[in-house]
């Protein structure tokens, strides 16, 4: 044991999981919370993934266990699979105190879930829709929680959570600790603080500082529906060795996995429908070589570390630039070289200078692969093939078929000319995609801490504020398999994004970043649905506020 970990006075039991799981010193997030969350105040932990913000909360509340019946501490999550892993953690280091641990999350009958709780559970770590289900149920008991973790808030921020949130909160007793774990303090993180915590305490992990020059940041102008498109032609001479594509919801990582197979590029989705046994074995073939493309969800791509990505495609963009930072930061690792490729349609330009201002680099404006350059390159590549195989020279079975082509009177170089035209059949079924040219326009060069004005990459309303997805924008067309929903509140009811992902995934129990776009008008709000969730999310109508108001549905 070290002199470090020995200093914070922890159980012996968690000590010596904390040997046997190889840990050397505490991070830095870890000496500064578990300190404190011993003490049982309420606490604010800033710090990025990978930073060891599961140990840092585990070890305290483990440290503090009694056995009950009831639980203990709860642990709310956005994702299942973050739910699994923190579980996961929990169970390790509380092994030798034979704590239980329960994941509770959507996806998952709710026998097994039940008879569980029934049973006794000292800690459950589930996400905010599970939760609010088995409480509503009555199967939950949290009147003897003594701590609550909010793990990746700003997460749950993003996916519409919130609400949910505040409802299991005032679910808990009034005098338990809670402590927030986010990478970002976003202004109602700071109101949720506010509300339930008392004088907490706060530790900030400075961000890590941002390593990308191994890296090549390129960005092309195409139109929306061009995307796949201009895809597909970069795939075709690209050297691409292992590449992850994102995009912003789950319905359009298989979308998009699909369009890119029946193109002859293969790829596979890692999205949160994923089982864990599907999601290792998926990221196995990854690492593997087995496949070389993966379309994922910022969610999902969450605690993926692989060192050998060669490309990152940022087939849509984040909302935030940090997030572009922590997705191209999965390229040109390992002391490598990658290649970021960001594709911006027309309306999504004005997000370029919020990037180039948090990397602190300009990126590249470059020009898509015409046909004639895809032609030649397959060419080339047919060529240095051949190359190859001349070079080897173990084709003798293929020679004494060339042999009797000759000796039937076919000219040798007639012979060559068929051959290749029969290897490249395959060609046929790749007809180079036509895309659109965009013209671009002069913008400002990026200049780098001098440049103070630059916006925040979201469209505005005819009031001047921005975050509304979509706001101001009168020709947002459905997305591939969406249904445009409309909802009789808008900006004069002080409707924002986040509050209409937050009411429709809790009532309808459907994931928050399924939820398409979102354009609010001053009177009325268009969001979108996926065509099989519909009838779910409309037969809710009648459950569905912002505050105090309520609100219906209707396809528009």
């Amino acid at each position: 044991m070290t002199t470090e970990f020995t200093s914070l006075n922890l159980r012996p039991e968690l000590e010596q999981a904390i040997v046997e799981l190889g840990y050397v010193t505490p991070t830095a997030i870890q000496e500064g919370m578990i300190p404190l969350m011993l003490t049982g105040v309420d606490v604010i932990g800033q710090a990025q993934t990978g930073t060891g913000k599961t140990a840092a909360f585990a070890l305290p509340i483990l440290h503090n266990y009694i056995h009950q019946r009831l639980p203990q501490a709860l642990v709310l999550a956005p994702t299942r699979e973050l739910a699994v892993q923190v579980a996961a953690a929990m169970e390790q280091y509380g092994k030798h105190l034979k704590a239980r641990v329960l994941a509770v999350y959507g996806g998952q009958p709710y026998g097994p879930q039940v008879n569980q709780l029934k049973r006794g559970v000292d800690v459950v770590v589930g996400t905010p829709g599970r939760i609010i289900d088995l409480l509503e149920r009555k199967v939950l008991d949290l009147s003897m929680v003594k701590t609550v973790v909010l793990d990746e808030a700003d997460e749950m921020l993003n996916m519409g959570f919130i609400e949910p949130v505040e409802e299991i909160l005032s679910a808990t007793p009034s005098s338990r600790q809670t402590a927030l774990f986010s990478a970002t303090l976003p202004v109602r993180i700071r109101s949720l603080a506010d509300r339930f915590m008392r004088d907490p305490q706060s530790v900030t992990i400075k961000k890590a500082t941002l390593t990308l020059s191994g890296t090549e940041q390129r960005y092309y102008l195409v139109h929306e529906g061009d995307k796949l498109s201009a895809l597909t032609n970069l795939f075709e001479i690209e050297p691409i060795t292992s590449a992850l594509i994102f995009v912003r919801t789950r319905v359009e990582t298989g979308q998009l996995a699909s369009q890119l197979s029946a193109r002859g590029f293969p790829a596979e989705a890692l999205n949160g429908d994923l089982e864990q046994n599907a999601r290792e074995q998926i990221l196995g073939r990854f690492r593997a070589g087995q496949i070389k493309v993966l379309v994922a969800t910022d969610v999902a791509a969450r605690g993926l570390d692989i060192d050998n990505i060669s490309h990152v495609f940022n087939y849509q963009l984040p909302d935030d630039a940090e997030v572009y930072v922590h997705r191209i930061g999965r390229t040109g690792r390992a002391g490598k070289t990658g290649i970021a490729i960001s594709l911006f349609s027309p309306r999504e330009k004005r997000r370029l200078r919020e990037i180039e201002h948090m990397t602190k680099q300009a990126l590249t404006l470059a020009k898509l692969p015409s046909s004639a350059d895809i032609i030649q390159h397959r060419e080339n590549q047919v060529l240095e093939q051949m190359k190859i195989w001349l070079g080897r020279g173990r084709y003798q079975r293929e020679r004494e078929l060339v042999a009797r082509l000759v000796e039937e009177g076919n000219d040798p170089m007639e012979i060559a000319a068929a051959a290749l035209k029969l290897s490249r059949s395959a060609e046929k079924q790749r007809p180079v995609a036509n895309v659109a040219e965009v013209v671009a326009e002069s913008r400002p060069s990026y200049r780098g801490d001098r440049d103070r004005d630059y916006g925040r990459g979201k469209p505005q309303g005819r009031d001047g504020r921005r975050g509304d997805r979509d706001a101001g924008n009168k020709r947002v067309s459905h997305e591939a398999g969406m249904v445009r929903l409309k909802l009789n509140k808008g900006r004069e009811n002080g409707v924002r994004p986040n509050d209409i992902v937050g009411t429709i995934a809790h009532h309808a129990d459907i994931p928050g970043s399924s939820i398409g776009k979102i354009r609010i008008e001053d009177t009325f709000t268009y969001v979108d649905i996926p065509e099989a969730l519909v009838e779910k999310v409309l037969k809710h109508n009648g459950n569905y506020r912002i505050g105090k108001d309520k609100f219906t549905l209707v396809k528009s």
